[in-house]
């Protein structure tokens, strides 16, 4: 199973060493998602980060990024805004409907399914399925290794993930609830959460 671990929305000063370090501790696939922020930010960050991680980083938004840092592809926050025209490259996009994986999975590397679980970054999103409906859909084969759980992923969820037949989870909130931003400066128990998660998904 994947393990792609999404960015806090908005931006912080020890992000890019937090990230860094995230890379150097074995993560793969990260999602660059800051809505509503400014494209300079983001720029900033990536240069701060250095090319080596560059093709290990998805962006949300601003898909013009893909091209001038090398990223590793785009993602598109639902199942039916087409691609900037003329694209070539990975694409990812999330379903808000389990009825929205078919299509969708057939034009894209692999999508999100949201919201599995309660967010642990949001109040406001909230679980979008039973489990009945989720181990329906699995059985129908329409939640099988291209479909990677979003909302309320921790430690605790991935014996229930893997078994409904999902080839990855989204962490954010479960990561980043382990780090203040205000007056922390020690990200060791992010990066050791972090490696649990690692080994728990392998």
């Amino acid at each position: 199973m994947k393990l792609i671990v999404m960015t806090k929305p908005t931006f912080f000063v020890e992000e890019d060493k937090i990230l860094a370090n995230l890379f150097e501790e074995g993560l793969e696939n990260l999602h660059l998602y800051k809505p509503g922020a400014s494209p300079m930010y983001s720029e900033r960050l990536l240069t701060l980060l250095g090319e080596d991680y560059h093709s290990k980083i998805t962006v949300h938004g601003h898909f013009y990024l893909k091209e001038e840092y090398r990223l590793r592809g785009i993602h598109i926050d639902d199942a039916f805004t087409e691609a900037p025209v003329g694209y070539k490259g990975n694409i990812s996009r999330t379903c808000h409907a389990i009825e929205e994986l078919k299509d969708t999975k057939k034009k894209s590397n692999y999508v999100f399914l949201h919201s599995i679980f309660d967010s642990q970054t949001n109040a406001d999103e909230k679980q979008s399925f039973t489990m009945d409906e989720l181990r329906e859909a699995s059985k129908q084969g329409l939640i099988d290794k291209k479909v990677y759980a979003l909302g309320g992923m921790n430690l605790d969820r991935v014996k229930e993930i893997k078994d409904l037949g999902f080839g990855g989870m989204v962490i954010c909130g479960d990561l980043w609830n382990r780090f203040n931003i205000h007056n922390e400066i020690d990200y060791k128990a992010l990066l050791n959460h972090f490696e649990k998660l690692r080994k728990t998904i392998d």
